[in-house]
């Protein structure tokens, strides 16, 4: 079998290790694929040239750029995805648990790229939450902001997805305009390396983004700042030890940490055998063990059911596992590969034999020589305690393999208790159809666990399962599990972004920030405004309509058109009784629509359609008698594609004593 020596990629140059180069084996044959190391890498250099390059290229960008980016680099995995399927049969993953890590990733940066372009503005710098007022008289007034972290991202990387592993790590990192280090883990690194290579010869990145350590990270820990970030997933003894680091400490470096869990899934106290939530929670619970090998750090290694179930969860789960067909991925009919490395296979097993001690095995040899060559295969090990409060080791000991212990619980409480003996975990899943149980759980439990997922017999077709992150959902845990988050949309990019609190004046926020604040100067123009392209207008840009008067005649119309005879409109005697009115009042909706009016611009032109309208308030009530004028203000503005964008609108609706009678954000798709 041909080996190949796996490359680095520093200051934008492929580099090979000078020496001390390490060999990495298939996990499937047990021969030598690769070699691999990072002797004579500066990382000092490396660290600089992504400060100074990397991060003022990315930074020069707009979020809709770098997201354009990110979708670029997802096409490209894709477009080679096969390469990388190949190479994957040598992870001990089958077609399916490749599918997880390749198609995955690159949909996590599909996802990155399609949140960034609709939730983040094409500028540089990002709006958090409203502005808040700071003086009397609205000339002084605050406004929280998100700007781009100025140093570099570290990501350290576990070996059991090597694919998705880095991707999910990158995509908010890039979107938020930071430059990134990859560390992959040795074992795997050949799959990632190749990922890696296919990302830079895209061509989109720019100079200095993405840089590659295919070994130790020698002293790069030595060199960080207040200004980087370091982005960990494995165990929780290497994360302990790094970030412990006295640079770490002393700088403030951003530590995020995805560690190993103990993570639970509860059979519900309904659930009982030939219920829908039974027969899913054993297909689950089988699944999680078999997929990839068990090796998914949100993989269920405590199964909980209630004490008169258990016999039945043992005999149902027994017969599922020994369905698995164990073998090389690349057999047509494999179900389960192997675990990554001979090496984690002797970890595992030792793991097995702690639990062992006190838990009994109940399906499943760990010590059954391997199916294929000298690979790192290992049967589905099932085990049971009947007595999980005296058996410690099933809530300490974490098996990173195709191992999970069942075990009884006595009542609701019992099983929330259990479940938090875990000390934190990424994931917990509760399979049952009682509301009360769910909710009771979410309360008792809900602050150990980074996501938990309630399955019943309605939502199982579509579920994506216990252990699958998802990019729009925070992907960590508190406790053992780290204490970290990674993705959760934009939530996500911000990890890599430093919140800012501004204050000055409206006009020189909406400037910095590249929208128009209340209180900042409005341009009126003779040209209407939906008249003019995106490109066209500019942020302030106001029109102030004519007034109308809304009559008596114009309330009871709207009452008896629409259906809505609410008693503040038409009956004058409880409207005055009301606390909040004087009399009958026109309807909120009659005001919009009467503002639609006001403002609108009909013929044919570069407003496309009406899209939304958000953050509606009804101030002052508007009675028969009154009249309406209307101030709609270009707000933000972002162009999308080729062909259309979006303008965001402030609407503010006046009565005759120029008192704001509504406000709201209109949204309208506009040509660009």
């Amino acid at each position: 079998m041909k080996t190949t020596t796996l490359l680095n990629y520093a200051q934008d140059q492929w580099y090979e290790a000078s020496s001390g180069l390490a060999e990495v084996q298939s996990a499937v044959s047990g021969d030598t694929i690769a070699v691999t190391g990072s002797e004579g890498l500066d990382f000092a250099a490396m660290l600089r040239h992504a400060r100074n390059v990397g991060g003022p290229a990315l930074r020069r960008m707009t979020f809709h750029q770098r997201a354009w980016m990110l979708k670029d680099l997802a096409n490209a995995v894709m477009a080679r995805k096969e390469e990388l399927y190949e190479l994957s049969y040598d992870t001990g993953a089958t077609r399916n648990d490749g599918w997880i890590d390749i198609e995955g990733g690159a949909g996590t940066l599909f996802s990155f790229s399609s949140k960034g372009r609709r939730e983040l503005p094409n500028g540089r710098v990002l709006v958090d939450g409203a502005m808040e007022p700071l003086s009397k008289g609205g000339t002084f007034v605050g406004q929280h902001v998100y700007t781009p972290l100025q140093g570099v991202a570290v990501h350290i990387n576990a070996f059991n997805f090597p694919v998705w592993g880095m991707l999910e790590k990158l995509g908010p990192t890039l979107l938020a305009g930071v430059p990134a280090i990859v560390k992959p883990a040795s074992a795997t690194g050949y799959l990632a390396e190749a990922a890696f290579r296919i990302m830079i010869e895209a061509g989109v990145l720019p100079p200095g983004a993405l840089q590659l350590v295919m070994g130790g990270v020698g002293d790069l820990f030595d060199h960080l700042t207040l200004q980087d970030v370091v982005s960990f997933t494995g165990s929780a003894q290497t994360a302990m030890k790094l970030q412990s680091h006295p640079v770490i400490a002393r700088e403030s470096v951003r530590f995020i940490a995805e560690r190993d869990s103990l993570n639970a899934s509860i059979l519900g106290p309904d659930a009982a055998p030939g219920t829908p939530e039974f027969d899913l929670f054993v297909k689950e619970v089988a699944r999680e063990m078999t997929v990839k090998a068990g090796q998914k750090c949100t993989a269920i290694r405590r199964a909980m059911a209630p004490a008169e179930h258990l016999d039945a969860l043992q005999a149902a789960l027994t017969e599922r596992l020994g369905k698995a067909r164990i073998g090389d991925p690349r057999e047509e009919g494999v179900t389960m590969g192997a675990l990554a490395s001979r090496s984690q296979l002797v970890g595992v097993r030792a793991a097995v034999a702690e639990l062992a001690k006190s838990a009994r095995i109940v399906a499943g040899d760990p010590e059954a020589p391997p199916v294929a060559g000298n690979g790192a295969f290992m049967a589905p090990v099932l085990l049971r305690t009947d007595d999980p409060w005296n058996t410690p080791a099933v809530h300490d000991v974490e098996a990173f393999g195709p191992v999970s212990t069942i075990m009884p619980y006595r009542d609701l409480d019992d099983a929330i208790a259990l479940a938090n003996r875990g000390m934190g975990s990424l994931a917990l899943s509760l399979f049952t159809f009682e509301p009360a149980v769910a909710e009771a759980f979410v309360l008792g439990s809900g602050a150990y666990h980074g996501r938990m997922m309630i399955l019943d017999r309605t939502s199982a077709k579509e579920s994506t399962g216990h252990g699958s992150p998802l990019p729009v959902l925070v992907h960590g845990g508190p406790g053992r599990a780290g204490g970290g988050e990674e993705m959760g949309g934009v939530r996500g990019v911000t990890h890599y972004m430093q919140r800012t609190a501004l204050q000055g004046s409206p006009a020189v926020l909406s400037s910095v920030v590249g929208q128009w604040l209340p209180g900042a100067p409005k341009v009126e123009g003779e040209v209407h405004p939906f008249r003019k392209r995106i490109s066209e207008l500019d942020i302030g840009y106001t029109l102030k309509t004519a007034s109308r008067a809304v009559t008596l005649e114009d309330i009871e119309h709207f009452a008896h058109f629409t259906g809505d005879t609410f008693y503040a409109h038409m009956d004058e005697e409880a409207a005055k009784a009301s606390p909040i009115f004087e009399g009958r009042v026109a309807h909120g909706y009659l005001i919009l629509s009467f503002a639609a009016g006001l403002f609108v611009e009909p013929s044919p032109g570069p407003v496309l359609a009406n899209t939304g309208l958000e953050n509606l308030r009804f101030q002052t009530p508007l009675y028969p008698g009154d009249s309406m004028r209307v101030e709609l203000t270009v707000k933000t503005k972002s162009v999308r594609d080729e062909e259309k964008g979006e303008v965001r609108w402030a609407v503010y609706v006046f009565n005759q004593k120029d008192e704001v009678v509504a406000t709201y954000d209109l949204l309208t798709m506009n040509r660009p």
